[in-house]
């Protein structure tokens, strides 16, 4: 069994079983066997059974909002928020479990018709990460099940009680057993037992949200059964402000997206580049902001800002910190751990002054650290926002329109926020 810490305590709280890679094929093998009826269900069955599951999800709010911020850390707000947000993929899946539609044809040869139908594919597999791990599990499982698939989710080693729950409320609404399940594991058996289910003949396709790292190593196992893979991986991304952009509403959009769940998303303002015209004045409005949040447990009334859930995270910000201030940035705000709390906290920090040469330039940072660069011209912006090998998304504030589209184009990212740093829905295409 394996121990959990709540982040901000640094107490277990919860346990839960150790798998590991001698599991997988009892696992496998019981999820196909559940295909090979779930398959045959009918389109409109699948949809009922999703329309209870987030009836349940909902009922159940306060609950897993609980749980939610005993695993992650991040304040009982924010796990509603990420609640309202998950169970928005189990609602839209299904309605579209009844619209998978095939096409018919007519081809160059006379007399003939081509036909697509679509069939479920099998077993997938879902690799998910600890910042949001009831939006990654309903993203990703809702569309299995509402294809016709089953799946197998391993939670991250961190994160893995909400897993569970979500498994649970599937049950009780309907889905029958085999469906869905959960291989819960500990850090160091992840990497065989992810590998097991990666390279397991049954299963036919692979979702993993993480690091671009461990997404080469999944990609690798997954080549050699040509599985069907979607990865997505490391953030690294720019958020730019122009001269001419709203300042009150370019700084409410990036308190909202910077300072969510302590910095630790992928989609967070990585990099924050600010035109010369104003980037003194941005420096000093978003310090009286961010002064303004209130550090805390999640669970305590108040808290605007929970803990980092990892204690590697911490070392990692500090790294951070440190390797800035010797090549020159300037910390307007925290860059230290907060003194005595026994959680994982480390203030809500500004750096100033930063540069191409420095760590957060070329590493995703996943916590409460807003670096800011100062550019002069488009070009500069365009030039520094590509620099990246993470091309996740990235952020523009201007009120000129011409520049709004040049932007739009030029920006090399998935997903382009224009005057909004919050733009994700289950509408949307999905990187998933």
């Amino acid at each position: 069994m394996q121990r959990h810490q709540d982040p901000g305590t640094d107490i277990a709280w919860a346990s839960c079983p150790t798998n590991t890679a001698e599991d997988v094929p009892h696992a496998v093998e019981a999820a196909h066997a559940a295909f090979e009826k779930y398959k045959k269900v009918t389109p409109r069955q699948r949809a009922q059974w999703l329309l209870k599951w987030d009836s349940l999800i909902r009922e159940n709010k306060n609950d897993i909002a609980k749980i939610l911020t005993h695993e992650t850390g991040k304040p009982l707000a924010e796990a509603y928020a990420e609640i309202e947000y998950a169970a928005s993929f189990t609602w839209w899946f299904s309605g579209e479990a009844e619209r998978i539609q095939g096409t018919v044809s007519t081809p160059a040869i006379p007399g003939r018709r081509v036909i697509t139908h679509k069939q479920p594919i099998g077993v997938a597999v879902a690799l998910v990460p600890w910042n949001f791990p009831i939006a990654m599990v309903l993203r990703k499982a809702a569309a299995a099940l509402a294809a016709g698939c089953t799946m197998i989710v391993k939670p991250s080693p961190e994160t893995p009680i909400s897993a569970l729950v979500l498994a649970h409320l599937a049950k009780e609404a309907g889905f029958p057993p085999g469906v869905l399940n959960v291989l819960t594991t500990d850090l160091e058996n992840t990497p065989p037992l992810s590998e097991a289910l990666c390279k397991h003949p049954l299963v036919k396709k692979v979702t993993f949200t993480g690091s671009t790292r461990v997404g080469k190593i999944v990609a690798g196992h997954c080549s050699q059964g040509l599985k069907k893979l979607t990865l997505e991986l490391g953030g690294n991304c720019p958020f730019v402000v122009f001269d001419d952009a709203n300042l009150n509403q370019t700084l409410d959009q990036l308190m909202a997206l910077k300072w969510r769940h302590a910095g630790q998303a992928c989609i967070t303002a990585n990099r924050i580049y600010v035109q010369s015209g104003i980037y003194e004045k941005f420096i000093e409005a978003l310090k009286e902001r961010t002064s303004k949040l209130v550090v805390g447990h999640g669970a305590a009334e108040g808290t605007t800002m929970g803990p980092l859930t990892t204690p590697r995270s911490l070392e990692k910000a500090e790294n951070q910190v440190a390797d800035a201030k010797k090549r020159g940035a300037r910390v307007i705000l925290g860059g230290n751990r907060v003194p005595g709390k026994a959680g994982y906290f480390f203030e809500p920090t500004i750096l100033a002054d930063m540069t191409s040469d420095m760590l957060i330039s070329h590493e995703e940072s996943f916590c409460p650290i807003a670096a800011i660069y100062k550019f002069e011209t488009e070009e500069e912006a365009v030039k520094w926002a590509n620099d990246t090998s993470m091309g996740l998304a990235s952020y523009v504030f201007t009120k000129n329109v011409d520049r709004m589209w040049r932007m739009f184009e030029n920006l090399e990212a998935g997903m382009i926020g224009l005057n909004t740093g919050m733009f994700f829905l289950v509408s949307f295409p999905d990187y998933d």
